[in-house]
């Protein structure tokens, strides 16, 4: 790791980066709600800083009570241990499944080889819109000890996102059924952004053809954001993390991206949004997308609905023939 890296500033440099800088190996979050996109966002910006040795465990108190939304489980699924770690380390994510609950702050708890050397107590939690947003929380330091027994005695009530079981001990609730009709009623809140380059074809070396260039995954691939969009405000910028809930019932993990913010990508790997275009196309990997191939399924665009600052419904279906 380099030790002349650029940390964010604010509460997010002091709690989510600093300590490492002092040798902390490991971070413990006990908070009442977590959203996939923090965690995305964490883990890529890790990445991004050349962080190699970093693990994460997340801990959602708010599952014992509330249940859990089931595209933000399968979008924690995902992130769980697995999309990462080969990369830098490793996220675990558990929901608490026993009482008692979390009674009011959250704690984010730093480790040094398994010894707690950093603790610090917050109203917000583990959110995008709370760490990236205006935030003037003054940061509460706390005895890094004592929130570790905390954290340690609510990890013994937790169970991993990803436990075969999980489903009997946590209730998943899904807005989805509903979320198409609501959704197409809304239409100032959502956009429709072409897949087509300016000349009314398919980008020969962008947009769905990103990856048609020599020694490139082929299936990279992004969707064109035109710069009246990028500033109107509908998506978040600066590269934060937004889940994407699709109407085939995939969770994608996006962002914007690139000079000028001109593309929408997945930013674990460009390639997951260009395979998930071409499965819905009909199309083998790495194959070439056409302007006919789109015109074959139906439709040349992509329709995305703003369901809060982190969640997006993303639609590309067409009328059964």
């Amino acid at each position: 790791m380099s030790g002349d890296l650029k940390y964010p500033d604010g509460i997010v440099g002091k709690i989510l980066f600093d300590p490492i800088k002092e040798g902390a190996d490991r971070l413990c979050v006990l908070t009442a709600e977590a959203t996939p996109s923090m965690a995305s966002w964490l883990l890529k910006s890790y990445e991004e800083l050349g962080i190699s040795d970093v693990a994460v465990e997340l801990i959602i108190c708010s599952t014992l009570n509330k249940g859990m939304d089931k595209e933000l489980h399968e979008s924690f699924k995902e992130l769980h241990g697995t999309r990462y770690s080969d990369k830098w380390g490793n996220f675990s994510c558990g929901y608490l499944i026993h009482p008692p609950a979390l009674e009011s702050d959250n704690y984010y708890i730093w480790l040094n080889r398994d010894k707690p050397v950093r603790a610090y107590t917050l109203s917000g939690s583990f959110t995008q819109q709370y760490f990236l947003h205006d935030n003037k929380e003054n940061v509460n330091e706390t005895n890094a000890a004592l929130a570790y027994t905390i954290y340690m005695d609510a990890e013994k009530r937790t169970m991993y996102c990803t436990h075969a079981e999980v489903d009997e001990y946590v209730v998943f609730c899904s807005s989805e059924d509903n979320v198409r009709e609501q959704m197409a009623a809304d239409t100032e809140n959502c956009v429709h952004l072409s897949l087509l380059a300016r000349g009314g074809e398919t980008g020969t070396r962008s947009g769905l053809n990103w990856g048609q260039r020599n020694k490139r995954n082929r299936n990279e691939a992004y969707i064109p954001l035109p710069s009246h969009i990028a500033k109107s405000g509908f998506f978040p910028l600066d590269k934060q993390h937004f889940l994407v809930v699709t109407d085939d019932h995939h969770t994608l993990q996006l962002r914007v991206e690139q000079q000028n913010d001109k593309a929408i990508t997945t930013p674990d790997s460009n390639a997951l949004l260009g395979e998930y275009f071409r499965n819905r196309l009909g199309l083998s990997n790495g194959a070439y997308v056409r302007k006919d191939d789109l015109l074959a399924y139906g439709r040349t665009d992509v329709t995305f609905y703003k369901i809060d600052e982190e969640q997006y419904y993303m639609d590309f279906s067409v009328e059964e023939k």
